[in-house]
């Protein structure tokens, strides 16, 4: 089968589309051929190596994936050759990562994909939308009638908490860094759009919650925004850092003053019958039309390369998926 396999830690010309053995599915495990393969910011950094956990080289990235069940091994119930499923792993490892045309992934990463989603769209679900239920409601415990408001929204994981987020009946404001991105987000659902590019434009954020602030923050980049998250978050707000890439110093009286909780997220660190229940919820979105992934581009597996420096740049519009 073909896949882009990884043999060193570098820039994103490390990404090399070879012929490898096909995968073959052992005891619990289930093998899929792939009809896409979601692009992830967090794959970049492994990639490049910077990242806490790193898979053993050579390997193929990927936790992401939706295609069809070619086999199950020994001691797997409920899949069966035939069935849509969408694949929501953490990490890619050794010729196992979904990007290449078939993956091998244990049972409990295997879900069923409704007939109404495309493929296209299962590959986005696993990280984006896991992360952002993990972050809403796990960590920051959302309740309807609050406020969120979600640092670029127009992103993949920004569009799943949208989505999540207004069909639990909380108000939505989300950031964006252009005027399809706010168009896009007030489409998905949100009540309020915001241009980050702008001056001053927390303190618009800050207007449309009236005295209090948001209640919850979804944090994409820490090191640049979490100072001045603090100084607008309601008393007793929470705010959720999901994206960070440098050093901040903060005045912690912020935090002290409103009894503000800082919360971090690593979706690794889910408990495995939390993060079955997040999927169960996320397919009872998707069935009944709520959660509606949003496809920014599809580009061959030959592209990766592109793909990563592409999911890096500002101005997100939703997914990134390859298409084997």
């Amino acid at each position: 089968m073909k896949a882009v396999v990884v043999r060193q830690w570098g820039e994103p010309d490390v990404l090399k589309l070879k012929e490898i053995p096909s995968p073959v599915a052992g005891p619990g495990e289930v093998l899929i051929g792939l009809r896409a393969a979601g692009i992830n910011p967090v794959e970049t950094y492994i990639r490049s190596g910077v990242y806490p956990q790193l898979p053993d080289l050579p390997c193929v990235l990927g936790g992401d994936g939706a295609g069809v069940v070619e086999a199950v091994g020994d001691g797997v119930e409920g899949f069966a050759v035939g069935n849509r499923v969408y694949v929501a792993g953490i990490l890619g490892g050794k010729i196992t990562g979904c990007y290449a045309e078939k993956v091998v992934r244990p049972a409990n990463e295997v879900f069923t994909l409704p007939e109404k989603v495309s493929f296209a769209q299962g590959a986005a679900l696993g990280v984006p939308y896991a992360t952002a239920f993990y972050a809403l409601f796990n960590r920051a415990a959302a309740k309807p009638g609050e406020t969120v408001f979600i640092h670029g929204a127009s992103g993949a994981v920004g569009l799943a908490a949208v989505q999540l987020a207004r069909a639990h009946g909380m108000t939505v404001i989300g950031s964006a860094g252009t005027d399809d991105g706010m168009k896009l987000v007030l489409s998905q659902g949100a009540q309020h759009a915001v241009d980050h590019r702008k001056d001053g434009y927390l303190h618009s954020v800050q207007a449309l919650c009236g005295a209090d602030g948001p209640h919850v923050i979804l944090e994409m980049l820490a090191n640049v925004n979490l100072q001045n998250d603090l100084d607008i978050a309601a008393k007793f707000g929470r705010v959720v850092i999901i994206g960070n890439r440098g050093t901040i110093e903060l005045n912690a009286r912020s935090a002290m003053m409103n009894e503000l909780d800082i919360l971090g997220v690593a979706l690794w660190n889910c408990a495995d019958d939390d993060l079955r229940l997040i999927h169960k919820g996320l397919i009872a979105g998707l069935e009944n039309g709520s959660l509606n992934p949003v496809i920014k581009t599809e580009m061959p597996l030959a592209d990766a390369a592109l793909a990563h420096a592409a999911v890096l740049q500002p101005g997100a519009l939703g997914k990134i998926v390859l298409i084997p």
